[in-house]
Parts: structure tokens; C-alpha cells; sequence
């Protein structure tokens, strides 16, 4: 289904729906087209750990827009409107997305080149893209990327299972993600919480990163602390740029979404 959303300037971004086959289900996907395109190299977004496309909001159209290029965002499978997953995910979720899910996404839409915005285990995600696909991988954004397990972010999601533990919280969830909220909040806290993934780490696949990337964190967020990002800069084997942003939790994109914008259109062109 294509719908077209107009603007004051007259001009129309085009939005488009997609769901694609890749092993293990069908995964839905949305893209932005601006009316202008300096660039043919699209941007795609990687979400959250309780994300989708919807919850996103307006950011891709912003983004669309002020880059002029198109942007895709894809519910993984088990979230939003992707087919459900049964069991929960194993300890190497974050490599086999990037090794069997993502690559078969792009062929499908027929991506040969790409940037990768991910926000949180999202930008984990994109960073182990662009360590296993070199050439079709252009840059990275990571917007509150984990780095590693350790205390800080463990007590914050203990505390997201304790707050989503209430009917009323955990039904705005189910906003977003319907009969499969359940599976998509164990997905994140049991996996997380559990002791056989303590050893998790983006070390490794950080010297395999020869694009650029730009790191970015929120300077008051609840997972994570403001020295992350410069972990990220300066492990990869390309060019690392790495920013705080003041006044910021966990979701950049959302709660300073101006700085966000400006910081990536200068990191990319």
C-alpha cells in the first residue's frame, strides 16, 4: 500500500509499505521517498530493543527530508507487524540479524549500498553490520549504543521489567505490538538479565569497521554512561566521531531530535 504525505512547501515525501520474506517469517517495512534526492545511497533504521517502525514516529520523514535521501525502517521478526517468533532469541540475536535477516532484507528491496541509523541494541546491531559487510555499508549512526553488560545498564532493565510488570504499562506496549508484546518484552529483559550473556560485548567487531561512524549518547541515560560513545569512535578502523548530548536520555531521536538531525547531516555529508 503507497500513501503520500504533503507538506506546506508543497512538496510530497512518499510512503511506502513493504513486507518481505526473509528466513523465519515475513518482516514489515516502511520507506520514506523526499520529492528531492541528492543521495542514492538510502538510510536505514535499525530500532530498540521494545521498538518498531511506528514508534519511530516522525523522525524517518524528518530524516527523509533533511538528508534527501530515502529512508527504510523494518520491524525485526517478533516485533510490530513482522511475523511472530515462538521461542526467544538466542544469546547471538545481534549476529544472526546482521548475518542472515539483514542480508536477505536488502537483496529483497534490492540494496546493494547503504547507511545504518540504530538506536540502542538497534545500533549494536548496525555496528556488527558494517563490521561483516564492508562494501555495501557506507556509514553507521548509533543513538545510545550498548558497548557491554555491566550494572548500569542491568539495573535499568530490571527496573523497565518492574514497571512493565503493571497492566497499564505494559498495555502501552501492546500499543505497538499487539499479541506479540509478551514475547517482545521477554525478548528484551530475559535476554538481557540473564547470566550466560554477561560476556556480551561490541569489542570484537569493532576493528572490522572500516566506514565512518558516528557515535552519539544522551547525557542523562538511564543504560548507559556519556563515555560509550567515544569507546565506539575510537575501536573501529574507519573515521569515529562521537557526540553527548545535553539534556538527553535514552532516546536521542525523540528528546532532541533538532540536535540529532543536525549532528547526522553534518556527519554525512
Amino acid at each position: 500500500m503507497d500513501t503520500s504525505l504533503d507538506h506546506s512547501d508543497g512538496n510530497a515525501t512518499q510512503v511506502k509499505e513493504h513486507f518481505v520474506e526473509v528466513p523465519g517469517g515475513q518482516v514489515y517495512v516502511c520507506s520514506w521517498t523526499p520529492a528531492v534526492i541528492e543521495s542514492k545511497v538510502p538510510i536505514i533504521l535499525l530500532h530498540d530493543s521494545l521498538g518498531s517502525v511506528a514508534q519511530w514516529r516522525s523522525f524517518p520523514l524528518h530524516l527523509s527530508e533533511r538528508m534527501k535521501r530515502r529512508v527504510y525502517a523494518y520491524d525485526r521478526l517478533g516485533f510490530g507487524r513482522s511475523s511472530a517468533r515462538q521461542c526467544l532469541p538466542s544469546y547471538d540475536f545481534i549476529v544472526e540479524e546482521a548475518e542472515v535477516v539483514f542480508p536477505a532484507l536488502c537483496q529483497a528491496l534490492n540494496l546493494r549500498q547503504y547507511c545504518l541509523v540504530g538506536h540502542s541494541v538497534g545500533g549494536a546491531m548496525a555496528l556488527t553490520i558494517a563490521s561483516f559487510h564492508h562494501s555495501e555499508c557506507q556509514a553507521v549512526v548509533t543513538l545510545a549504543a550498548p558497548v557491554e553488560i555491566h550494572e548500569r545498564l542491568l539495573d535499568g532493565v530490571q527496573a523497565a521489567k518492574q514497571y512493565f510488570a503493571h497492566t497499564e504499562s505494559f498495555n502501552k506496549l501492546r500499543k505497538w505490538h499487539g499479541d506479540k508484546t509478551r514475547w517482545v518484552l521477554d525478548a528484551w529483559t530475559e535476554t538481557w538479565l540473564a547470566d550466560d550473556f554477561r560476556s556480551w560485548s561490541i569489542d570484537p567487531y569493532l576493528p572490522g569497521i572500516v566506514c565512518p561512524v558516528l557515535a552519539l549518547q544522551g547525557d542523562a541515560d538511564e543504560y548507559g554512561s556519556a563515555e560509550l560513545p567515544a569507546r565506539i569512535a575510537s575501536g573501529i578502523k574507519g573515521a569515529g566521531q562521537h557526540a553527548t548530548l545535553a539534556d538527553c536520555g535514552h532516546i536521542p531521536h525523540a528528546e532532541q531530535t533538532d540536535a540529532v538531525l543536525t549532528l547526522i547531516e553534518s556527519f554525512l555529508t
